[in-house]
């Protein structure tokens, strides 16, 4: 059983020059760990959460972003991951790639967009499958960052640092659209960098 951290830290947007916010956590026993986000974005405003200390999955984080343009207003909601491999099944996985001697192994192996039709003012979830290796027994910072375009305009940016072991994971970003979110194809680009080493992949939503 992996344990679950919550934590949720809403940062609201007073003025260009000044952002107040507050933080509570609450850890428990569960599959996963969810790192909180705030209740939206206003003007392109930042929101976030923190993840602290649990067995498996040691380390800080805090889910930024601003939303811009056809998202503005958009709220994103807890960042979760779940340990899909373990560092010794990565390490089998990848043993003709990887060399503990050169540069942190990072692998997409999948992105997506769930669902890949909505409608203003419902949720869309952004879903990475990726791999990361470094020194046995080593944890990493592993930084996520996901470049949301519509008719390649940046419409929001959310992105973590968050400290792993090796091993394959599967982390998710829910937004909940705006109820005047702008109509069309959004590009989704990911991408995945820890020390030295990235990958990056690609994927699409619409609304309609």
């Amino acid at each position: 059983m992996v344990k679950r951290a919550i934590a949720v830290l809403a940062l609201v947007l007073y003025s260009a020059a000044f952002i107040s916010g507050c933080a509570t956590g609450q850890a428990e026993e569960n599959k996963g760990a969810l790192i909180g986000g705030g209740t939206g974005a206003v003007a392109g405003g930042i929101v976030g959460g923190v993840i602290g200390s649990q067995s498996g999955h040691t380390g800080t984080g805090v889910l930024v972003g601003a939303l811009l343009g056809g998202l503005a207003g958009a709220a994103i909601g807890h960042y979760a991951y779940d340990q899909k491999r373990t560092e010794a099944q990565a390490q089998q996985q990848y043993a003709y790639n990887y060399n503990q001697a050169q540069a942190n192994l990072v692998r997409i192996e999948a992105v997506s967009v769930t669902p890949r039709k909505a409608r203003p003012g419902e949720n869309v979830e952004l879903v990475a499958n990726y791999t990361v290796l470094g020194p046995q027994g080593a944890t990493m910072d592993v930084t996520e960052t996901r470049e949301v375009r519509l008719n390649g305009e940046l419409q929001g940016k959310p992105q973590i640092t968050v400290q792993r072991q090796g091993g394959t994971y599967e982390s998710k970003v829910p937004i909940a659209l705006p109820q005047d979110a702008l109509r069309g194809i959004y590009v989704v680009t990911t991408t995945i960098q820890s020390g030295g080493s990235n990958d990056t992949r690609e994927s699409r939503f619409t609304v309609d």
